[in-house]
């Protein structure tokens, strides 16, 4: 297969260093970045966020309007660009939308009309890269936020010579969001909700963004193999394992990579020392700084951390119901995170009644997140499903062994210690069930003290745990080339990379 150099067109709701809510933003960093080191000329285009970073460096580059084929007035907007690492960012700028508080939602509730932004989002990302001049090879479009594009590539803009030649590859990096909207949200694009085809409009009433994306994409992946895995199931998929079935030739897991220039214990300006596999000291003192930071008195008991998004993916349905009975044993335990309010007022609450040990921040800040990673003993991972997690691939950087269940990328990356001391990098339970749980974090304790050699071994081994971004970009050039010469394509099941 002749591996030219390609024009990548990468669309995506968030990007690291401008806008977050997640791991999409920190894949929508490193992955272009490591593509364009592999020599591939690429594009972002991501919305002109209220709050976006670097605002105050954004180039005017276009004034555009978008014709909505409708009585209502047509939309005009602005195309702005940024720079990541010298790779252009084109931004979309319309106040109506996307000058708000939030990327998606206030309060925790999501905004009423994102239907309707994000299909906006995905006509202006094509118009902005027609004005542009740019004609991709590939249109790399991530979640359901841009997962309309494959659906116009093939039927608004089915006779354009500019994306003639034009694949599109949807990654999705959590299928549990699957942008699911009344077609009343589809009016900027009529063709939609005038559809007659059910797969599209369902009970021709609803469009699910994600499926559309899945039905109309050239290829399609998720961010590990275990997970890719996981949604050809009924039980893994969240309601979508026929659509990935269907697609099973052209469905693939790649997993996520760590960025170690944001993650690397030897030069992170963000915690109270440095260290390294071979000098393990700044590691004490991260652990007695978090200490002081969150207001727990220093001690030697191993410290458990844990930072996310306050939602039942993450396991708290698990975590809550044993969390006063792991407390009863001599050790700490780190919280930090927002999300859902029934969750925080339980951790609150139990929070109270163990002010030694136990503390939870109800926020979200970066410098707290490096603080957990490098302080802590132990990370824990409970997940009910995990596309492909981050946090443990931070954890083994900082010689913090990572707890987690076996779902998704946790399996991929985490072998259990019980199972394979030797070449070990964490612990790992299976059963989605408290008790597991509070066993899996005793069985981390016990070693912990009464085994200080082998956890001063392991926390050095588990420091050589790497994965790469230029090694994930590696497989999305090979995923690329297959959607341009299909012909190349495997004829027997999901390549799960």
């Amino acid at each position: 297969m002749n591996h030219k150099k390609l024009k990548i067109l990468f669309v995506s709701a968030e990007v690291e260093g401008f806008s977050k809510t997640g791991g999409l933003a920190d894949a929508a960093k490193a992955l272009p970045i490591e593509l364009r080191n592999l020599g591939h000329d690429v594009k972002i285009i991501t919305p002109f966020y209220r709050n976006i970073n670097h605002r105050e460096q954004a180039q005017h580059r276009f004034d555009l309007t978008l014709n909505t084929n409708s009585p209502r007035p047509d939309i005009q907007f602005e195309v702005h660009e940024l720079t990541l690492d010298g790779i252009p960012v084109l931004t979309i700028d319309n106040a109506h939308y996307f000058d708000r508080a939030g990327l998606y939602g206030e309060d925790h509730h999501a905004y009423q009309d994102n239907g309707e932004r994000f299909a906006f989002f995905c006509l202006a990302s094509l118009q902005a890269c027609e004005a542009s001049g740019f004609v991709p090879d590939i249109i790399h479009c991530n979640d359901w936020h841009t997962a309309l594009i494959p659906y116009l590539l093939k039927t608004r803009y089915e006779d354009s010579a500019h994306f003639s030649q034009s694949k599109t590859v949807l990654t999705i990096h959590n299928a549990c969001y699957q942008g699911i909207f009344d077609k009343s949200q589809l009016n900027l694009i009529p063709e939609v909700s005038a559809c007659m085809d059910e797969r599209i409009l369902e009970n021709y009433n609803y469009i699910n963004y994600l499926k559309t994306g899945v039905i109309y994409s050239d290829k399609i992946n998720t961010v590990s193999p275990n997970y890719a895995s996981e949604l050809l199931t009924p039980l893994g998929s969240h309601g979508m394992h026929h659509h990935f079935v269907e697609r099973i030739h052209d469905f693939e897991g790649i997993l996520n990579g760590c960025d170690y220039n944001d993650w690397n214990p030897e030069t992170d300006t963000l915690i109270p020392a440095n260290f390294s596999a071979d000098d393990l000291r700044g590691k004490v003192i991260c652990k007695k700084g978090l200490q002081r930071e969150v207001g727990l008195p220093e001690s030697n008991n191993p410290i458990f951390g844990m930072v996310c998004r306050l939602t039942e993916q993450k396991g708290f349905g698990l975590l809550l119901p044993m969390l006063e009975s792991v407390l009863k044993h001599s050790l700490q335990l780190v919280i930090v995170g927002s999300g859902d309010p029934a969750i925080t007022g339980q951790l609150k609450a139990i929070a109270t009644h163990f002010p030694n040990k136990f503390k939870f921040i109800d926020s979200y800040s970066e410098k707290l997140s490096h603080m957990v990673e490098a302080g802590s003993d132990f990370f824990v991972m409970p997940s009910l499903f995990e596309p492909c997690g981050l946090n443990q691939l931070y954890s083994f950087c900082y010689a913090t062994l990572p707890l987690v269940r076996a779902v998704g990328g946790l399996k991929d990356t985490v072998l259990d210690y019980d199972q394979d001391p030797d070449n070990a990098n964490g612990f790992v339970f299976y059963d989605p069930n408290p008790s597991q749980l509070l066993n899996l974090m005793r069985r981390a304790l016990l070693l912990y003290v009464e085994h200080p050699e082998e956890m001063s071994r392991l926390k050095k081994q588990v420091m050589r745990s790497h994965f790469y971004w230029s090694n994930a970009a590696k497989h999305y050039d090979h995923l690329y080339h297959k959607a341009i010469y299909p012909q190349h394509n495997r004829k027997n099941g999901a390549a799960l990379t």
